[in-house]
């Protein structure tokens, strides 16, 4: 047991190490003024990826084979002050681990679509140091065993995500774009941090048990007194409603199709945009214990569907109305939360994450593809709501 341990260990240092380890070397590269070349750069980041997704399938089958539902790993105690301890906690159970493979999965397939499709363009570096951060920080908050290290991936999440919609600097629109993602994120992260503060007011620790409590996920009951769960509870619907895009934080997402087209697949159709999701889940025990609040995710999310919806329905951007069909999404998955639904939810994420990462990248092409028939049949295709295109555009080839 002692040995498997020592592997289990080794293992989740590999899932945690090899994003943060690609991101310091494509910082440290930066700062020294030595940039790699394309294909380093790529290769990097492939090989952090398979080391980081082969560990997370050697975790899943010890788990399998010690029939096991959940592993905590405990680093150790980083900060320990009087009743206040600051703890390094990862959490391997049924929910954060289907989430760092599905992030290693659909990030290695961005990484093999960006290698060309940022081909010699001048910020292809600058781009990968971004992404090296939010993976880093998606595994950090997937992961996270404790409220803070759950801020802190949270954060490293947010920072990418608003450098990469500014990622074409030189033009003034995504700068404005950013900076109006970068105070809706403000709110978000400010809610959470107030959620800190209460617990840490109540608790006067810093081991997040609070919140995370002892047993595996799905059955983790809230220890919160009643008097701060509500309030806690609530902050904790304004922070994932502002990181998910839900009412009434909702515009951001439309601007945020500002960055390229590999960013906005996996953070605005993909992962970023189901992280306030993924808090949602993995609290689900706390919405059972106030259902003032399960009312209201159930209402906020069908109210987030309805919206995007009707706004995806007059989009003339391809991207922004993939971004609404993602949104549509999300929000009926929180509504499935807040009705009391926990593995179908987490089911729909995964799914929605796949299909609109593929869409996201097919798009570019798809556009191009869509140019050429309608150059060689010598007008333009018919609308999809048209009848009978296809017979349509047979009687115009002939």
């Amino acid at each position: 047991m002692e040995q498997l341990a020592l592997v289990l260990q080794g293992l989740a240092g590999i899932v945690v190490l090899a994003p943060l380890l690609l991101l310091v070397l494509l910082c440290m590269t930066s700062l020294i003024e030595w940039k790699l070349g394309e294909k380093t750069t790529a290769w990097a980041c492939l090989i952090a990826i398979l080391f980081g997704l082969g560990a997370a399938w050697g975790i899943v089958l010890i788990m399998l084979g010690l029939d096991q539902r959940q592993l905590v790993l405990i680093v150790g105690d980083w900060v320990a002050m009087g009743s206040y301890h600051f703890t390094i906690q990862l959490v391997f159970d049924l929910l954060s681990v289907p989430m760092v493979i599905l992030m290693f999965l659909l990030c290695g397939i961005i990484v093999a679509f960006t290698n060309r499709y940022l081909h010699r363009e001048s910020g292809y570096h600058r781009f990968f140091v971004f992404f090296a951060l939010f993976l880093a920080g998606m595994v950090v908050a997937a992961l996270a065993g404790t409220i803070e290290m759950l801020l802190v991936g949270w954060e490293m999440v947010g920072l990418s995500s608003v450098m990469l919609v500014a990622f074409f600097q030189e033009r003034p629109q995504p700068i404005r774009n950013a900076l109006r993602l970068w105070v809706v994120y403000r709110v978000a992260d400010a809610a959470l941090l107030l959620a800190v503060v209460v617990m840490h007011h109540q608790g006067e620790t810093g081991t997040g048990h609070l919140l995370w409590g002892e047993f595996s996920w799905p059955q983790k009951p809230a220890v919160l007194l009643p008097v701060w769960s509500w309030w806690v509870g609530l902050l904790l619907v304004i922070a994932a409603a502002g990181k998910s895009a839900l009412l009434p934080f909702s515009g951001w997402l439309p601007r945020a199709m500002e960055g390229p087209t590999p960013s906005s697949a996996i953070f605005y159709g993909a992962l970023s945009v189901h992280l306030g999701v993924f808090l949602l889940l993995r609290l689900g025990h706390l919405w059972e214990s106030i259902p003032s609040l399960a009312y209201l995710l159930a209402v906020l999310g069908l109210g987030t569907a309805l919206f995007a919806y009707l706004a995806g329905s007059v989009q003339t951007d391809i991207r922004s109305v993939l971004a609404f069909a993602s949104l549509i999404q999300v929000g009926l998955i929180v509504a499935e939360i807040g009705v009391g639904w926990r593995y179908i939810p987490l089911a729909h994420l995964v799914g929605n994450a796949c299909l609109r990462t593929f869409q996201f990248i097919r798009a570019p092409s798809l556009l191009h593809d869509r140019r050429r028939m309608e150059s060689a049949l010598g007008g333009h295709l018919p609308r999809p709501s048209e009848p009978f295109p296809l017979a349509r555009a047979e009687l115009r080839l002939w």
